[in-house]
């Protein structure tokens, strides 16, 4: 007889993959207080000799809308923009099918997963520190699953960890990727360690590929004090906030096409 739990458990795992909503706790709290800000404008009414007072409502009904807006373009996102983003960074590698590829900051599986379609008898490898306010329902069993339903779970690896202080040896992988993993850190000291530790473990000729919020300009200058040639490859569209990539090889130069 089958254990009822395994049924429960099936019940409760996702029938496509899911790759989660960034910074979740952003998006209530610009989407609870836009909507608090905005009925608060609408609701008030203020007798017609304080007229004057009107302007500080309308105010406050533009503020709701612009935290409502941002809100929406932050779930658009997370839930079409980023899986455009991801595919096109995934379809500029030239795959041989025979990589070693490293995800940092793998979260759900969004590069790790797309990575590993495209190998044949190479391996990917996820490394996170599972933090949930980076992403909702940030933790190693969603990316398994994710990997279960595109059918690559026999061609990744997950581990625990930190990119600041990557486990694995010097010149380790073909490729490296890191979407959305460091636009939360701390100070540049933390950034100075996880670009020397992803410049560590890439082999010579390996590309790595950085997307993330802003500019990346202090992310490609460590790179290349990493000994890198770095190229910055431009926003990437339904991305919010606005999201761009670099494109880093270790001893060649990337290629302008």
């Amino acid at each position: 007889m089958s254990d009822p739990a395994d049924h429960a458990l099936e019940a409760v795992r996702p029938s496509k993959p899911e790759y989660g909503l960034d910074a979740p706790w952003l998006v209530r709290l610009l989407g609870g207080a836009g909507a608090g800000c905005f009925l608060l404008g609408v609701l008030i009414r203020l007798p017609e000799s304080l007229f004057v007072l009107q302007l500080p409502l309308v105010l406050l009904q533009w503020a709701g809308l612009m935290g409502l807006g941002q809100a929406g373009l932050m779930f658009l996102s997370s839930s079409y923009g980023k899986l455009r983003a991801r595919d096109r960074l995934i379809a500029s590698i030239s795959w041989r099918g025979d990589e070693q590829v490293l995800d940092v900051g793998c979260g759900r599986g969004l590069m790790l997963v797309a990575a590993a379609r495209r190998l044949s008898t190479g391996r990917a490898v996820g490394i996170d520190n599972w933090r949930s306010d980076d992403l909702s329902d940030n933790w190693a069993e969603a990316a398994w699953d994710n990997a279960r339903l595109e059918g690559v779970d026999d061609r990744i690896e997950i581990r625990d960890g930190d990119y600041r202080e990557l486990p694995f040896e010097d010149a380790s992988f073909d490729v490296v990727l890191a979407s959305l993993a460091f636009y939360m850190l701390d100070n540049a000291g933390q950034r100075f360690s996880a670009m020397q530790e992803l410049a560590r473990v890439l082999k010579p000729g390996g590309v790595l590929l950085i997307m993330d919020i802003g500019l990346l300009s202090g992310h490609a200058r460590l790179l290349r004090e990493a000994g890198l040639t770095v190229k910055w490859e431009g926003f990437r569209g339904f991305m919010y906030p606005p999201t761009s990539v670099i494109r880093a090889v270790k001893g060649v130069a990337p290629s302008t096409t």
